[in-house]
């Protein structure tokens, strides 16, 4: 082994804290639906905001979102409340992140808190030549850190199932317009004989 190759080490884990990233915003007229209550479209988008600085805070590096893996809506958030928004990188895989989001609503009036959503999304970092790059690991300190950083493995397999799942039923429908078919005109192969056989294809 040259001097070189001693001085090349693992990237240094971050405490899951260190990603910490609040976001508050006033919800105002233009962002309701006919109900009164915010668009969920803007909410998510403030989800994917607070959740991309949080991820690039952790990796130090250009993030791309792999995927929303669960937005929760939980309680209506209505016209002149606040949101204020948490979110944190819970652990890390190689070149991906979790980032776990909390959303909580505010009466301003009346000074009422409840968790409005929650989510779960991945990001994937990127190095200087546009492809996935190693991210560090994560050190959780606070019992709710432990919690989603013990959990994080078993999320990890059902996206990787739902991701599966996804890219099948990507190929077998294709880019034409859903159109209805009788059992007799729908196209088969071996490898897709309907939707019950799809699920024991190796994807």
């Amino acid at each position: 082994m040259n001097m070189l190759e001693k001085l090349v080490l693992p990237i240094k884990a971050r405490p899951a804290s260190a990603s910490l990233t609040i976001k508050e915003a006033i919800v105002l007229p233009p962002d309701t639906n006919h109900h009164g209550t915010i668009f969920g479209g803007k909410l998510m988008a403030y989800i994917d905001d607070v959740a991309t600085i949080a991820a690039t805070k952790h990796a130090r590096r250009p993030v791309v979102t792999a995927s929303t893996d669960s937005v929760d809506f939980l309680y209506p958030v209505k016209k002149g409340d606040a949101v204020s928004l948490n979110a944190f990188v819970t652990w890390s895989h190689k070149t991906s992140m979790e980032v776990f989001v909390r959303v909580v609503t505010e009466d301003l009036l009346t000074g009422g808190r409840r968790v409005c959503a929650t989510s779960f999304l991945t990001f994937v970092a990127l190095g200087d030549d546009d492809k996935p790059t190693e991210v560090p690991g994560v050190i959780a300190e606070s019992d709710e850190e432990r919690l989603l950083f013990d959990t994080a493995p078993d999320r990890k397999e059902a996206r990787r199932i739902r991701r599966q799942e996804s890219k099948h039923f990507a190929s077998f429908m294709g880019t034409e317009r859903v159109k209805e078919t009788s059992a007799q005109s729908r196209p088969q192969n071996a490898a897709n004989k309907g939707y019950e056989s799809a699920w024991g294809v190796d994807w």
